[in-house]
Formats: C-alpha cells, sequence, structure tokens
C-alpha cells in the first residue's frame, strides 16, 4: 500500500512539472506553432487526470483499508478488555477461594492445635498414671567447632563432619536421615514428649518445664536430668551460656538463661502467692566425680567454700540419704543462684577436642522445700499424737532460725524461739526439686583424651552406662534394680526409681561427626520413655479445721 502510495504521488508530481513547464516555456516558444503547443497541453492534462483519477482510487483504497484496519483494531481492543475483565473476575474468584481456604485451613489448624493440646494432656495424664519417665529432646544448632575433627577420624568424615543428620520433623519426633559411602543409609525416627528443633529458644524449653514446678508445690517430688554427649548443649540448657568457662545468672539478656535460673525464679513465685511463713526453700550442689561424691558448699573454719567428699547411703526406709551434705537455707532466688554458682565454680571440668569447657562430673543441685503447716485437730489416731509430739520435741533443732523467728511471730505475735503447746500438732512436709547436668557421654578417640582425663572420662561412661542399666531393670521389672553399681544411680535412686516426676532432657548434636553419639542418646531416650514405675507418690497436706 506504501509503495502505491509513493509511485501516485510521483506521478502527480510529474504531470504538475510539464504543464508548468510548459506555461514557462510559452513566452520563448512564440515561433512554434500554436497547435504542437496546444497538443502537447492536452495530452499533459489528460495524463494529469488519469493521475488524479488513480489518486482518487487509491484514496478510496485506503480509506476503506483504514476503515477496516480500524475495525480490527476496535474489535482486538474489545476483546482485549473483555479479557482484562474476564481475568479480573476469575483472579477475584480465586481470591474469594484463597482467602475462604485460608480461613478454612486457620480453622482446621486451630482445631488441629487444640487437639493436639489435648492429646498431649491426654497423654501426660497417662504418662502419670503409668510413673513413666517424660523424655524431651533438644537438638542444638550446628557450631563452628564441629568442622574440627578427632585425630582418629578419616579425611572423609572430616570432610562431612558438619553435614546434618539429625532433624525435628515436628514437634515430637526426631528424624535421623544419613547416606554415606561404605555404610548402610540410616532413614529412623524416634518418637518424644517433646522435640525442640535447633531455633527453639531457652523460653520454648522451660515452657514446657514450668508446669512441672506446680506439681512441686502440689507435694512431688521432681527431677529434671539432662543427657547427652559431650558438647551437646547440655550445660547451656540446665545453665544458660559461659564466658571461658564462667557462668552468670546475672546477665543482660534473660532470654539465655537456662533451666536451673528459671526453675528458681518460678519456685520462688509460687511461694510468694502462699501464706508467708509457711515455706522455707534449702539448697545443695554435690558433684559426682571419678565415682565419688563431693559436697561443693561446704566450708572450711575460714567460712570458704571448698569441695569435700561424701557418701551415699540407704536409710532404713529405703530411701538415699548423703550424711553431714551441706544444706544452706536461702529467701529468695538470688541467694540461691548465688550459692550455686559458687558451687559450679569448683565443678571439674578439663577441655578436650570435642569441647574447650567439657564438664568431668554429674552436677546434682537439689531445691528443697520444706512445708510447715500446725493446727489442732489433723487427726485423732495415736500415731498422729506419737508424731505431733515428736516435731515438738525436736522442732527447735529442725527449723532454721529464720523460720522459727517467723512461725514463732506468726503464731503466738512475739520474736522469741519457736515454743509450741503440747496439744498443738506440727507437719512437715518436704518436696525435693533434683536438678542435674549430666557429664557427656564421649569416644575416646574423638575426644583425644589422655592420661587422668582418659581416667575421668572411663568413669563418666560406666556411670552412664550403670544408668541405662537402672533404666532397663525398673523397664523389666526384675526384682533388683543395681542402683549400687554407681555412686550416680545409688545418689538418684529416689527421682529415677519412681518416687518423682522425672524429666530427662536430651541433647543432641546434629552433625554428622556425632551420629554414632546422637543414636545412643537417642537410643537410651527410647529405653528411658518406656520405663514404667507405677503412679508417683503425692506426699499428702494435712488441712487444719482452724489455722493458728
Amino acid at each position: 500500500m506504501m509503495s502505491r502510495a509513493i509511485r501516485y504521488q510521483g506521478l502527480a508530481g510529474r504531470s504538475t512539472n510539464e504543464v508548468l513547464q510548459l506555461y514557462a516555456a510559452r513566452g520563448g516558444q512564440q515561433k512554434l506553432q500554436r497547435s504542437f503547443l496546444v497538443t502537447q497541453l492536452h495530452r499533459a492534462i489528460k495524463r494529469l487526470k488519469q493521475d488524479l483519477k488513480s489518486l482518487h482510487s487509491f484514496a478510496l483504497e485506503l480509506s476503506k483499508e483504514f476503515r477496516r484496519q480500524s475495525k480490527t483494531c476496535l474489535y482486538q481492543v474489545l476483546a482485549a478488555v473483555q479479557g482484562v475483565q474476564l481475568q479480573n473476575e476469575a483472579m477475584q474468584m480465586f481470591q474469594i477461594k484463597a482467602f475462604d481456604l485460608e480461613q478454612s485451613l486457620q480453622e482446621v489448624t486451630e482445631r488441629y492445635e487444640k487437639e493436639k493440646q489435648k492429646r498431649r494432656a491426654l497423654h501426660n495424664s497417662l504418662v502419670e498414671l503409668r510413673g513413666n519417665i517424660r523424655v524431651h529432646c533438644r537438638i542444638r544448632p550446628l557450631l563452628p567447632f564441629d568442622d574440627a575433627a578427632g585425630h582418629s577420624i578419616s579425611q572423609d568424615r572430616q570432610r562431612n563432619s558438619s553435614e546434618k543428620v539429625a532433624y525435628a520433623a515436628d514437634d515430637e519426633t526426631v528424624l535421623v536421615k544419613c547416606s554415606r559411602p561404605g555404610h548402610a543409609s540410616i532413614n529412623k525416627t524416634f518418637q518424644f514428649e517433646r522435640v525442640y528443633n535447633d531455633s527453639e529458644s531457652q523460653d520454648a524449653v522451660f515452657a514446657d518445664v514450668a508446669p512441672l514446678l506446680t506439681s512441686l508445690l502440689d507435694g512431688y517430688n521432681v527431677c529434671i536430668m539432662a543427657y547427652g554427649q559431650t558438647g551437646s548443649g547440655k550445660t547451656y540448657t540446665m545453665l544458660g551460656p559461659q564466658v571461658e568457662g564462667n557462668f552468670s545468672f546475672a546477665v543482660e539478656d534473660e532470654s539465655e538463661l537456662g533451666i536451673i535460673p528459671r526453675a528458681t525464679q518460678e519456685v520462688f513465685r509460687l511461694i510468694s502467692e502462699k501464706p508467708p511463713g509457711s515455706y522455707w526453700v534449702e539448697v545443695s550442689v554435690v558433684e559426682v566425680y571419678n565415682n565419688e561424691i563431693f559436697d561443693l558448699l561446704a566450708k572450711d573454719s575460714y567460712g570458704k567454700v571448698f569441695s569435700i567428699k561424701r557418701d551415699v547411703v540407704t536409710t532404713r526406709e529405703g530411701k538415699s540419704d548423703v550424711p553431714l551434705l551441706t544444706h544452706e537455707t536461702v529467701e529468695n532466688a538470688s541467694e540461691f543462684l548465688h550459692l550455686v554458682k559458687k558451687g559450679i565454680q569448683l565443678r571439674v571440668r578439663h577441655p578436650t577436642l570435642v569441647h574447650a569447657h567439657s564438664s568431668r562430673s554429674h552436677l546434682v543441685v537439689t531445691l528443697t522445700i520444706t512445708t510447715v503447716v500446725f493446727g489442732d485437730n489433723f487427726g485423732t489416731s495415736w500415731e498422729d499424737e506419737q508424731a505431733s509430739q515428736r516435731l515438738n520435741k525436736d522442732v527447735s533443732c529442725t527449723f532454721p532460725q529464720k523460720k522459727r523467728e517467723s512461725l514463732s511471730a506468726s503464731s503466738s505475735g512475739t520474736s522469741s524461739p519457736v515454743q509450741f503447746e503440747a496439744t498443738e500438732k506440727i507437719k512437715q512436709v518436704k518436696t525435693r526439686l533434683q536438678l542435674v547436668d549430666l557429664a557427656g557421654s564421649e569416644c575416646v578417640g574423638m575426644s583425644g583424651v589422655t592420661g587422668a582425663a582418659l581416667r575421668e572420662t572411663s568413669f563418666i561412661n560406666r556411670s552412664l552406662s550403670a544408668l541405662a542399666d537402672v533404666l532397663g531393670a525398673i523397664a523389666e521389672q526384675r526384682s533388683h534394680v543395681p542402683y549400687r553399681n554407681s555412686k550416680l544411680t545409688h545418689l538418684l535412686q529416689d527421682s529415677v526409681g519412681g518416687d518423682a516426676k522425672l524429666l530427662v532432657m536430651l541433647c543432641i548434636s546434629p552433625g554428622q561427626k556425632y551420629l554414632t553419639e546422637s543414636m545412643q542418646s537417642l537410643g537410651f531416650g527410647t529405653r528411658a520413655r518406656q520405663v514404667q514405675r507405677g503412679q508417683v507418690k503425692k506426699k499428702n497436706f494435712p488441712m487444719p479445721s482452724k489455722a493458728k
């Protein structure tokens, strides 16, 4: 079309030029015959008419083509607009559907969470009725020192040491998945009451521990125990972060605090809600090192805290006891943690290739709450009367001085040492919270220990093996449970054997480097979870008809 327009434009220009040339030459051609000029002019005019006719036809065709193309473009625009409208309507429908699905998903998620909480509550009730040991598992993040390998680790294993093989599939399942050249592939799951992934905080861990502390004031003994290999995060979980091996419970970021400082604060908060003068709290700190028990709060003649060896015995009632163990009375969480910090500073540590500040002993921090209830008619039996008389006789030597004064003031309005009349009955109920940071199991080849540290490792592994044997004997309901095979199990006999609500916090390193140790810890947790000890005993608090 464009080429034709150019051609017609050229013809029109040529014809016009011819006419103009003829008019221009008219003055200079007077001698030419007039008829010749007229003929030439007629020919030029004829060609001009033909060109004009052709141009007119072209203009008509161009106009028709323009109208046709305009109509086509208009149809295309209308079709595009309709398409956009349809797409907008479809998008709106999709958005509505997505919103409906999102609401449905939220409702289903809420129902799922509620059902999961109900199921967990029922499961916990079943665990309590059976006396099962609660087992939680915490998977720590990969850390820079995971890239370092022990002397006996092959180059292939060293290259893959930081590869992650342990995962939290959900909040109740651990997945271990590993495929190594020359080894059988592993794809195994482990179920526990709670599983924490490597991004969950200390807050999340303690949120599941806190309900056990309420049980403590309801009359139950409680034990929380951290188990795992060296460097798996046990001490961080129980105590919190340490700087060059030293702990500080007065950290700026309280979210980093571990179970022990948080549990202490929670216990004193719960006590503050109770009637004043009815409770007092004592603390003891011991370590089990090389199968010997050491009192970490003992003091020398100058009042300086030092470590002294103690022994563990079984009483006539079949309970474990440590004679002469130091029990310090504390009034608040700050005093408690101050004493615990002093004891921890005496704890034996030794650097290994796996951990620069490896704990070489089992730490047991015990918080004992004594509840004092007194009234005039707790019971009428002869046994109650005799027990009351014994308590009245011994009260001045068994109550701490501060509590004797506070109880005396609350009962008689004076500050003199407490004196109870023979007709008044007194009841003491002791409940105990044991917080245990076990030493880590070790592979000698990986840790690279020698000499005294090698001997320490041997005792650590033997004591942890004894703990597994005790749990196995209880699970199989054997007539004899070998508590005395280790000072650790003898010391923890009351907690492990069934007189306490026991929570085992498994700590797992996720790297392939620690696969064997992690599988061993997960196996230990699985066996512990299967133990049924019968319903945990509650120490009943008598309810007086008339409080003094």
